[in-house]
C-alpha cells in the first residue's frame, strides 16, 4: 500500500502560487478559446448591425474630434501626420487600453453563476477575455489600415514592431486589471471609478491632441505613464520616430512583476469571492 505523510507547509509561496497560475493558463488554453467563442457570438447574436458596432464607438469619437478642430471650436496644434489618422489610432490605442484593464473583472463578472458551479482553472477567464479584446483589436485595427491608405500614408519597416507595441499595452492594461478585479467584484463602486477616472486621465494623455510645447499639459502628459502606451504604437504604425521609446520600455517592464503579482493575487481572492457569492 502507499505510504502517503501530511505535513504543514506554507500554501502563500508566491513562486508556487505563480508557477502554478502559469501552468493552469496553459492547461486552460482551449477552454478559454472556448469562452471567448461563446462570448463573441452570444454579443452580436442579437444585434442588428452585429460586427459593426465594434466601429461604431471609435469612428465616432474620431468623428467627434475631426469637427471639433476643423469648425474651428477648439484649437488644437498641428500634427505631423494626417489629423483623422492621428485621432483615430489615438482612440484605437486607448480603447486597448482600457479593455485590457476592464477585461479581467468583466470576464470574472459575468462568469459568476459558472463559478460557484464548476471547478475549473479561473485563469481560463483572463485568457478569455484577452481573446475577445485582441478580436475587437483586430476589427478597428482594419479600419484603421483603411484610414492609413485612404490618407496616402506609406507602409513601411515599422509597421512590423507595431503588434509587439500593442503587446505592450496590452500587458500594462492587463497588469492594472489584474490588481483592481477583486475588488471590483466585491464593490461594484470600483468599476465606476475606473470608467469616470479613465475618461479623466484620457485628457491628460496625447490622444486626440499632441503634448503642448509649454505649460502644466505638457508636464502632466510627459510624466503620464500611459503617454508613451499611445504615442510609441502609434508612431511605428505611422513611419514617426519613437521619441518616448525607452520610457515605454521602462513602463512595460516595471509592469511585468506586477502583472504577476496580479496572476497571484487573482488566484488567492477569486475562489474567497466565489464563496462569498455562493454563500
Amino acid at each position: 500500500m502507499e505510504t502517503r505523510i501530511y505535513q504543514k507547509e506554507n500554501q502563500l509561496h508566491f513562486g508556487k502560487l505563480l508557477k502554478a497560475s502559469l501552468f493552469d493558463i496553459y492547461a486552460s488554453r482551449f477552454l478559454a478559446k472556448q469562452l471567448a467563442i461563446r462570448d463573441i457570438k452570444a454579443m452580436y447574436r442579437q444585434s442588428y448591425l452585429g460586427i459593426l458596432w465594434a466601429f461604431i464607438t471609435p469612428v465616432f469619437t474620431a468623428l467627434v474630434w475631426i469637427m471639433l478642430r476643423q469648425s474651428g471650436a477648439v484649437q488644437l496644434s498641428d500634427t505631423l501626420i494626417p489629423y483623422p489618422v492621428f485621432v483615430f489610432s489615438g482612440t484605437l490605442m486607448w480603447s486597448i487600453l482600457v479593455e485590457s484593464i476592464n477585461s479581467p473583472m468583466n470576464s470574472t463578472s459575468a462568469s459568476k453563476g459558472l463559478l460557484t458551479k464548476i471547478n475549473f482553472p479561473k485563469e481560463a477567464l483572463i485568457i478569455s477575455g484577452i481573446y475577445k479584446m485582441l478580436f475587437n483589436t483586430l476589427v478597428k485595427l482594419l479600419l484603421l489600415v483603411v484610414f492609413i491608405i485612404f490618407y496616402g500614408l506609406n507602409f513601411h519597416w515599422q509597421m512590423l514592431l507595431f503588434p509587439f507595441a500593442i503587446l505592450g499595452v496590452v500587458i500594462v492594461g492587463t497588469a492594472i486589471g489584474l490588481l483592481i478585479t477583486p475588488l471590483g467584484l466585491l464593490y461594484k463602486d470600483i468599476g465606476k471609478i475606473i470608467s469616470f477616472g479613465m475618461q479623466f486621465i484620457m485628457y491628460i494623455t496625447p490622444v486626440v491632441y499632441v503634448i503642448p510645447k509649454t505649460g502644466i499639459m505638457k508636464t502632466l502628459m510627459e510624466l503620464n505613464i500611459l503617454t508613451p502606451l499611445i504615442l510609441v504604437p502609434r508612431d511605428l504604425l505611422t513611419g514617426l520616430f519613437p521619441e518616448y521609446l525607452g520610457y515605454y520600455a521602462v513602463v512595460v517592464g516595471l509592469s511585468i512583476p506586477f502583472l504577476f503579482l496580479g496572476l497571484v493575487f487573482y488566484r488567492l481572492a477569486i475562489p474567497v469571492i466565489v464563496e462569498r457569492v455562493s454563500g
